[in-house]
Order: C-alpha cells, then structure tokens, then sequence
C-alpha cells in the first residue's frame, strides 16, 4: 500500500487496498472530484439546473452499502469510476478523500457536506486500478431493465 504527501501538503493515496481500507474503516469517507480544498475555497456546491445554492460540498460516498454482497474494493471503484469523466473533462479537478458533516442531499440524491476535512489525493496508479477491475468486474452500460 502507498501513501505519501502531495504536492500541498495534503496526503496521497495511489493504491486501491489503502483506498478500500480507508472506505471500510472508522471513518465515513466521500470522494470529491474538484479543484480541491483551496480551488473549492470553502465554497458550496450549486445546483445549476435550479440556479439555487446548496448547503454543502456534493460528494460521493465510498462506504460499501451493508446490503452489498461482493468485495469492498468492487464498491470502491466503481464509485471511483462514476465520476472520473468530470477529471477527464476538466483537467483542474482531481479525485481528493475528504471526511465531514452530512447535511443533505443534493438534487441527485448525493451527500452534501459541511466542514470538510480533506485527508489525501487519489493518485494516477489508484485510478488505473479502479478503472481495471471496473472493466474488468462490471458490465458498463447495462441496465436494470428487462
């Protein structure tokens, strides 16, 4: 497992067991995709499609669900996977780990976050192996009806 500091200070994360961990611990965990802490500059998330404000950061949870019958590290990546087109598509944001207080849900069921306590980056090896065993575990694309 690897962990080291980045660039800011803030720790990194570049492999997927340290990441499964993390989520399976003591700790509920989210991942943000973003600017980072600084870039979010204790900004709040918006819903833009309502023009209306949010009361905290719009994160993803990384926590397996209790009812979830196969390995954590499957969770964990597929939830890593949901959102890395928004990294893709914006070369500034990047996946960070952060910790905080629930204090809603955003407009697509997403946890919102106050007082976020950033913990570490997701470095480049921990996306490629989530985007392995994503491709090669699940079946993209396929959906729930039928």
């Amino acid at each position: 497992m690897h962990s080291t500091s980045g660039e800011d200070g803030m720790g990194l994360i570049d492999d997927l067991a340290l990441l499964t961990s993390l989520a399976t611990g003591d700790l509920d965990v989210y991942l943000r995709y973003s600017e980072g802490p600084d870039g979010d500059g204790g900004a709040l998330s918006r819903d833009y499609e309502a023009d209306v404000p949010l009361p905290g950061l719009s994160v993803t949870p990384l926590r397996p669900e209790p009812w979830w019958p196969r390995p954590a590290a499957d969770w964990v990546a597929r939830r890593v996977m949901k959102y890395a087109e928004l990294a893709e598509s914006c070369p500034q944001r990047r996946p960070w780990v952060l910790t905080g207080r629930v204090v809603g849900a955003g407009p697509d069921h997403e946890p919102l976050i106050a007082d976020p306590l950033p913990l570490a980056w997701l470095g480049r090896n921990v996306l490629d192996e989530a985007v392995r065993r994503y491709q090669e575990r699940f079946t993209p694309g396929r959906d729930s009806t039928g």
